[in-house]
């Protein structure tokens, strides 16, 4: 029955309400897409570099921003900007650029008519963002391509652990918000309510509904898969699991695999671009979207080592960011994938640049390590390890059962592999570690000035 709903979402009742209804493109944008991701490489560089070149034009002639922060760098025309090494010496947008030009950053053709969104402002100051209602459909086109690569399609039995608004519609808008909900056929879960006391009411909904696929925060997704594993649950099996808001750790993948026997999909995106990159059957490494984004690593395309994205969005002409650094940190991928897709790959994210610990020596101490120094910890139910200065770092822990404070010398010993002796690592338990307004629980937190 799940099949048959399926395929009537898919060539019915989502083409009648997205191009008939709303009158929207998503789906002749999907269709380009799919067919574009089997381009080869090099057949997918030059269609990128052809859109790129557009919208540098339009960059130089119609937004005020650029003409100025390009010209400060020795850009006197467009046509300057001849190849992507051209592009690359380009000046970085940085968050608080933005903030100071927001309104110079607007292309006078689309002021007015631009949707705007607002990050959850993990360093403490949101930022505000505008983008071309084609720009949204060609996101939202990507974001169903992305999905559709692990098996997920429209109209499929989906559950979300997902982040709910702060202000939770109520009365018509809540009937609405049900009722589009369960035409996609899909079940949302707030991750935000969830806690210990509440999980077997999260298990039992996930069991009622069973569905064929689960997306979620990894997060919450893995506290969840723990509770059901220690109380000895068997919990219904979706055909697939993909992990979004947060990098899917080896271990994290395993445990999910192992708990609820289904594959576990890593996917990449951030808010002001939706998907980036997102793992494919094969499930080694994640294909970036080049075709709709431009994606760049600090230290190069052969890097072997995390550094800096730095992204642009081809379709966004209203407010477009071109060479945004995200504040995430990424590897690329080197080798072809053997699903045949031209795309090209993220070996992996390696977090994000602010949540990046600084040793007294230069280094960047990434998140990812601090995860693998609390593998072998027991008794600890969540960690955030919390850098004051460039020699003092405070570890939070909320105790589970079987907390003994003997681990502090192991979590110690673990930091200072890496860090070196002269850190001082101090200890403090607390009941909880919020998740960040988009869904995160941030492992590390680097509050030195930047």
């Amino acid at each position: 029955m799940s099949g048959l709903y399926e395929s009537l979402f898919r060539k019915v009742l989502y083409p009648a309400y997205e191009s008939g209804l709303r009158r929207r493109d998503t789906l002749r944008h999907l269709r380009e897409y799919e067919r574009d991701q089997w381009r080869s490489v090099d057949e997918l560089q030059a269609l990128q570099w052809r859109k790129l070149q557009a919208l540098i034009a339009h960059c130089w002639t119609q937004v005020p921003f650029y003409r100025e922060f390009w010209g400060r760098a020795g850009v006197a025309d467009a046509a300057d900007i001849r190849s992507r090494e051209d592009y690359a010496k380009l000046p970085l947008l940085t968050k608080p650029e933005i903030r100071a030009h927001a309104d110079a950053m607007i292309a006078p053709a689309h002021r007015g008519q631009l949707y705007f969104k607002t990050t959850g402002g993990s360093t403490g100051e949101p930022l505000r963002f505008g983008y071309t209602r084609e720009s949204y459909e060609r996101r939202v086109a990507v974001m169903f391509r992305g999905y559709a690569w692990s098996g997920a399609h429209l109209g499929q039995r989906t559950a979300y652990l997902w982040g709910a608004p702060v202000a939770a519609p109520a009365g018509v808008a809540l009937f609405k918000d049900r009722l589009y909900h369960a035409a996609f056929n899909r079940r949302m879960l707030n991750a935000f309510d969830m806690d210990e006391r509440r999980m077997a009411e999260y298990a039992d909904a996930f069991d009622r509904f069973r569905p064929e696929t689960i997306v979620s925060y990894v997060g919450p997704l893995v506290e969840l898969a723990q509770w059901i594993e220690r109380h000895g649950r068997t919990p219904h099996r979706p055909q697939r699991i993909l992990g979004a808001a947060e990098a899917l750790h080896p271990h994290q993948r395993e445990l999910l695999q192992r708990v609820f026997g289904a594959p576990a999909y890593d996917t990449y995106g951030c808010r002001e671009f939706m998907l980036i990159a997102a793992e494919c059957e094969a499930r080694d490494g994640l294909h970036m979207n080049i075709d709709h984004l431009h994606v760049e690593f600090a230290a190069g395309p052969q890097a072997t080592a995390p550094s800096d994205l730095i992204v642009t969005d081809l379709h966004n002409y209203g407010m477009p960011l071109m060479r945004y650094v995200n504040g995430d940190l990424g590897t690329p991928g080197h080798a072809h994938c053997s699903c045949g897709r031209g795309l090209p790959k993220l070996a992996k994210v390696d977090g994000r640049k602010l949540d990046a610990l600084r040793l007294r020596d230069g280094r960047l101490l990434p998140g990812e390590y601090i995860v693998y120094v609390f593998l072998p910890v027991t008794g600890v139910k969540q960690y955030q390890v919390v850098q004051k200065t460039l020699d003092t770092l405070l570890v939070r822990l909320v105790p589970d059962a079987g907390y003994d404070p003997s681990v502090h010398a192991l979590i110690r010993d673990g930091i200072r592999k890496l860090a070196g002796d002269g850190v001082v690592i101090d200890f403090e338990t607390v009941d909880a570690i919020a998740l960040t307004a988009s869904g995160k629980r941030r492992v590390t937190i680097c509050e030195l000035p930047t």
